[in-house]
């Protein structure tokens, strides 16, 4: 598909009809995420003009302080999904539990699930932030919703991606036929199709992760890490560059855009959690645009997409990014 003002209702459009990739109830919902994702970058924008900086003075279920805008973000993803009869039920990174759709419509086929935003530590100083997405369809056999139908393998989502608010603002979007990207067009208002088929190489040489947890770090973390470090001179032969904005929607749209290795491994601060992420809301998303594009994802010994959640808010160690280096740091954790 040429990418000449294709408009993503366009796009979703040719996908519903052409190619008989999504349903007609997918690709409503689809353009009520995005619409609400314009409504989050324009609160986004406004910064301190909008009284939209600081902390809100509570925390999240995982006792996260939240900020004025994960609040905001998380009011607009409901408000913009209690009309429309294609959505059954919600849940958030930012809520204790699921959000059953109030019924004034038949009850919809697809749950949703969202990380508001993203990188909130970001918020203030003007950093990249961005809202991920994952789509499921809810099992059809029996009626109501109930929080067991969200735990499902994110192998199962059929579609997912990020809203990333940046110097502009992208949405990036798999429905399992590759992964698109739009750019937000304000003078038009619209999303509009700038790049199809990304593709991420299988060779990097990038890397992102939090160097200042180096300690706390698994050995096949750290042999990883020390044999980048050793550049030239060591066992790799290459020299590497580290990247690492702490917004894992933006080190993510980097390694989309060009490849390259993000980690966020399990550490021995807390080492009962399997690690810091969240498999239903970040984790199972992202691993699904990378391998869209070409890439892998683990979580150090199995694919993401693998994984059988057990609870909500369920937590991961991720590796994901350029095919080559996910193998070669997954062998090591194997070999360990």
């Amino acid at each position: 598909m040429a990418s000449q003002n294709i408009s993503l209702t366009r796009y979703l459009v040719e996908q519903q009809r052409v190619d008989g990739l999504i349903p007609g109830q997918l690709r409503l919902l689809l353009e009520v995420v995005a619409r609400a994702c314009k409504r989050i970058s324009l609160s986004v924008n406004k910064g301190a003009l909008g009284g939209v900086l600081g902390t809100a003075g509570s925390e999240n279920v995982q006792g996260e302080v939240q900020k004025k805008l994960d609040i905001i973000a998380n009011e607009v993803l409901i408000e913009a999904n209690e009309w429309g009869g294609h959505l059954a039920a919600m849940a958030s990174e930012e809520m204790d539990s699921i959000y059953v759709v109030p019924n004034r419509y038949p009850q919809g086929e697809y749950l949703l699930m969202f990380d508001p935003l993203d990188g909130s530590s970001n918020i203030d100083v003007n950093v990249s932030i961005g809202t991920i997405f994952s789509v499921l369809k809810k099992p059809d056999d029996h009626p109501g919703v109930q929080e067991a139908d969200f735990l499902q393998a994110g192998c199962k989502q059929v579609a997912a991606g990020y809203c990333l608010y940046g110097p502009q603002t992208v949405l990036v979007l798999t429905v399992g036929d590759g992964v698109a990207m739009f750019t937000l067009d304000r003078e038009q208002g619209s999303f509009i199709l700038t790049t199809d088929k990304m593709e991420i190489p299988a060779d990097t040489k990038e890397f992102a992760i939090n160097m200042s947890n180096m300690r706390h770090w698994d050995a096949p973390v750290k042999r990883y890490i020390d044999e980048c470090l050793a550049g030239k001179d060591g066992p790799r032969g290459k020299d590497f560059n580290m990247r690492w904005i702490a917004s894992m929607v933006t080190d993510v749209h980097r390694i989309l855009t060009r490849g390259g290795v993000f980690m966020y491994p399990w550490d021995k601060r807390e080492p009962e959690k399997p690690g810091k992420l969240r498999l239903m809301y970040e984790a199972n998303p992202m691993a699904w645009l990378v391998e869209q594009a070409g890439g892998a994802a683990t979580n150090g010994r199995q694919r993401i997409l693998d994984i059988q959640p057990g609870k909500l808010h369920e937590r991961v160690s991720v590796v994901l990014g350029s095919k080559n280096e996910v193998e070669r740091v997954t062998q090591y954790h194997l070999e360990a």
